[in-house]
């Protein structure tokens, strides 16, 4: 299936960073959370269940259950499995696998020198995102280049010689160095514009390739307290400290499928290392009412998170032009104001979060209870994300980069939307073993509805608790619907490819109380 979309976003389209930036608002709010072996086996619906370490990154009033102390440690093998469809053409089985490291911490749990009062704290390192995984998909275009984007770009600037010569190292400079794009001039040699020495359209087409991998993911830092109010009332916050570590490595390439010796081109590759690290703070708020003694209600407020990114970035582009110029190659380290790092900061959406939990049998003694239902549907404003700009070194900020960001942000609202998560998950207990099912579903945070997304997740597990000693299995599948632009034009419809990514995540929480 041919796709194209027409995406009006302003006139910075072209600019690598403006479009990157666009996409990291789902790499950073866009996921499916991970957590104990436990939580994800009921697909994560813990926000009035509570009684998990997890807690913390959900609805931290859930600590409240804890009368007693524990540790857990919970490692992981994540598996991918990517399907991708770019104008007709689909790519299969394209396979990444890791070991991770998950939720490990401790809860300190206690009564409280009031009668029918008891509290708990906690500190955890938590896993709330993986971003290891590899895309590729490949296709004939008869439609567009990524070179317009480089045409564009320095038409919007009226960028003369010089300019197109020096002032763009990440992209427009490295094009022209290797004559991916060139000079057109007017019979008195001066400058009348730029063109693109890719023969595409017209009947002629061009062979697309993207490949790209990634690695690393969101960790957070929390530290979390609960109040427990005669086993009726749970109040509850976290402090937490996300840590954001991504690392990603695109190469694309365009050749001529004809072979054509005389046409002046015959392949260009884009290659680009990008990196990201990045530290915030946030906060959560939540309670949990229990009406009567089996139903528990939760509701819990994720706050914005406050990030500083630092993000730096290395790019190339080597074109054969055949008879016109041969093999040209160049890199942005060759330019003398390719800084490559940039610092900025990212205010991510707010979350809400209502659940409800039923416990079959519910009593203090967990060893005799039956079994529960639970449930969470959770609101992310995706449109609500900003970014901004950070001092220099002597304390100053720079009007031009707060238009930047301020025309970006615009973008932003334009093209997210705010979306519903639902979460749902059960368990039968035969002391000391429990089977438990959960499933989850992410909507879209885009708000044309030509860009189909979603993220399903289905999990089953097993565990085991005995005499202060529990250790859970899960296994949770995840399925991912996307879109990925190889690169975005101002001036006429985007291309796109679909991508469907399998995910098997293999978890294993053990742990003790003390």
């Amino acid at each position: 299936m041919r796709k194209v979309l027409l995406l009006t976003i302003g006139a910075f389209i072209y600019s690598y960073s403006f479009s990157q930036f666009v996409d990291d608002i789902t790499k950073n709010a866009w996921f499916v959370p991970y957590g104990t072996a436990r939580s994800v086996s009921v697909g994560g619906a813990i926000g009035a269940l509570g009684g998990d370490i997890t807690s913390s990154s959900v609805n931290p009033a859930g600590l409240g259950f804890y009368k007693t102390s524990e540790f857990v440690i919970s490692p992981s093998f994540l598996m991918n499995n990517n399907k991708s469809d770019y104008r007709g053409s689909v790519l299969d089985n394209i396979k990444k696998s890791t070991f991770q490291l998950g939720t490990t911490g401790v809860v300190i749990g206690g009564k409280m020198s009031r009668p029918g009062r008891s509290s708990a704290f906690s500190i955890s390192i938590n896993q709330l995102a993986s971003y290891n995984n590899k895309v590729s998909y490949s296709g004939l275009n008869d439609y567009s280049s990524y070179s317009e984007q480089y045409l564009e770009q320095l038409v919007a600037d009226n960028a003369n010689i010089q300019s197109a010569s020096n002032d763009y190292p990440f992209g427009s400079s490295l094009a022209f160095f290797t004559y991916l794009i060139d000079s057109i001039s007017g019979p008195s040699g001066s400058l009348e514009g730029y063109r693109s020495l890719v023969p595409v359209g017209n009947g002629n087409s061009v062979q697309q390739q993207y490949d790209e991998t990634t690695g690393g993911g969101i960790y957070e830092i929390s530290f979390g307290f609960a109040s427990n109010h005669n086993d009726k009332l749970m109040l509850g916050a976290s402090i937490n400290v996300p840590l954001s570590f991504y690392t990603q490595d695109i190469t694309y390439t365009e050749t001529d499928p004809a072979n054509n010796a005389n046409n002046d081109f015959a392949y260009s590759t884009f290659t680009q290392n990008h990196t990201l690290n990045g530290i915030g703070l946030n906060a959560r708020f939540g309670l949990i009412y229990r009406p009567e003694q089996s139903l528990r209600l939760g509701l819990a407020i994720h706050t914005p998170s406050f990030m500083s990114y630092t993000d730096k970035l290395k790019a190339a582009i080597t074109t054969d032009t055949e008879g016109y110029a041969g093999v040209q190659t160049s890199k942005s380290s060759d330019f003398s104001n390719a800084v490559g790092e940039t610092r900025y900061n990212e205010i991510t959406p707010y979350k809400i979060v209502a659940s409800a939990a039923y416990v079959f049998k519910e009593v203090e003694n967990v060893k005799l209870q039956k079994g529960f239902i639970t449930a969470d549907v959770e609101y992310v404003n995706h449109r609500g994300s900003r970014f901004l700009q950070q001092a220099d070194d002597n304390g100053y900020y720079n009007d031009a980069t707060d238009d930047y960001y301020r025309s970006l942000n615009e973008v932003i609202k334009s093209y997210y939307k705010g979306a519903l998560n639902f979460r749902l998950g059960g368990e039968i207990k035969f002391s000391p073993y429990a089977i438990r099912l959960g499933a989850a579903y992410y909507g879209s945070p885009y708000d044309d509805k030509q860009l189909k997304a979603n993220r399903i997740m289905a999990a089953g597990g097993l565990g085991y608790r005995n005499h202060g000693f529990f250790i859970d299995l899960t296994i949770a599948a995840i399925f991912n619907k996307d879109v990925n632009f190889p690169y975005r034009l101002s001036d006429k419809a985007n291309t796109f490819a679909e991508l469907k990514n399998q995910r098997l995540n293999v978890l294993l929480t053990a742990g003790f109380k003390f």
